[in-house]
């Protein structure tokens, strides 16, 4: 798995500016998206996939040390759904 500065540099290369712009882009982009998730708004990059946060209901849950049964609060949680360009290109075709 590659870290964040593995990923960095691969951009760098394949786009072919410095690693400093490409890291400037790449945190831009986690920012960007993180700002609109917070704000309620979906992301979608047709053909790669859509970021979004979900509200995950509250449910009863247990403790894993004394077993005893606890309320689980309801929150919101970010997802990331798949495109068919992304789908279909892991997917060997």
């Amino acid at each position: 798995m590659p870290t964040k500065t593995e990923l960095i540099d691969a951009l760098a290369a394949r786009a072919g500016v410095s690693k400093k712009d490409a890291g400037a882009v790449l945190n831009a982009f986690i920012d960007e998206v993180t700002d609109q998730l917070k704000k309620g708004d979906k992301v979608q990059l047709t053909g790669f996939g859509t970021f979004e946060a979900k509200t995950r209901n509250a449910r009863e849950g247990r403790n894993p040390r004394t077993g005893e049964k606890m309320q689980i609060e309801s929150k919101k949680v970010p997802t990331f759904s798949a495109g068919k360009g992304l789908k279909d290109a892991v997917g060997g075709e």
